[in-house]
């Protein structure tokens, strides 16, 4: 496993910043809705991404860029954007016969789980990431799973967040506090909250450089951004800036 960050002195407990937040950064328009969220609560704000060996790794590219572009277009949140992790868990990978992580068509199952699920994913995301923030001081883990409009993954809901919660809490002998703000919100209304949060620049931001195709597709870009408009994915993002953009009209 590799860890790419500064390594400091573990932490006491009596130390951790609740004004900090670590932030699951995947460059897609989800994490990036959710580091604008933290970016506008927390005095500073770290990001931590995972090579799994995912297909659509250019999303570890554009997560750079769509830093960048925050730290530019936001004067008053680049002083609150600190460090980004970059973890290597490519075992993930080897281990996962899925659509994400082997060439293969998406499909559903005969349990009723899209083979795009990578079993296990979440749960090592917030245990690596707590590991990362034990060691950094920093209380709030953000992620940005969701229930109300997601593909059926069991590790996006709400209950195994919360029970996630005690776990990393009882065995690291720490109290994080694991935050999901899109856990309720469909992807339309994701898309109102990045223009509350942000207004136009961050929509332009979302639209132009962030990334979610499973197939890795860029090509021409579309209303909503980039992506081959077929896989579950950007299907999901297709609809709900439609939904979204009617509300707008």
């Amino acid at each position: 496993m590799l860890w790419r960050g500064k390594r400091l002195q573990a932490i006491t407990p009596d130390m951790i910043e609740s004004r900090s937040a670590l932030v699951l950064f995947s460059g897609g328009q989800d994490s990036t809705t959710c580091l604008a969220w933290a970016l506008d609560r927390f005095e500073l704000v770290e990001t931590i991404a995972f090579d799994y060996r995912q297909r659509h790794r250019i999303e570890l590219d554009q997560r750079l860029v769509v830093r960048e572009e925050v730290r530019r277009r936001f004067p008053e949140w680049a002083g609150r954007l600190g460090e980004d992790h970059f973890v290597d868990i490519g075992a993930l990978g080897q281990i996962s016969e899925t659509s994400l992580t082997r060439e293969t068509a998406f499909r559903m199952e005969q349990d009723g789980l899209p083979n795009s699920f990578v079993p296990g994913r979440n749960l090592l995301f917030f245990t690596f990431a707590a590991a990362v923030a034990w060691r950094r001081g920093i209380r709030h883990l953000v992620g940005g799973m969701c229930e109300t409009d997601f593909s059926g993954y069991p590790d996006c809901r709400d209950n195994t967040i919360k029970s996630l919660q005690v776990a990393l809490n009882l065995g690291m002998d720490r109290s994080f506090a694991l935050q999901t703000p899109l856990m309720w919100l469909d992807k339309a209304a994701t898309w109102a909250l990045a223009q509350h949060l942000g207004g136009e620049p961050l929509l332009e931001v979302l639209l132009e450089h962030t990334h979610t195709c499973y197939r890795n597709e860029r090509g021409p870009r579309h209303d909503w951004g980039y992506g081959c408009g077929e896989c579950p994915a950007c299907a999901l993002r297709k609809r709900g800036f439609e939904q979204w953009r009617e509300t707008r009209s």
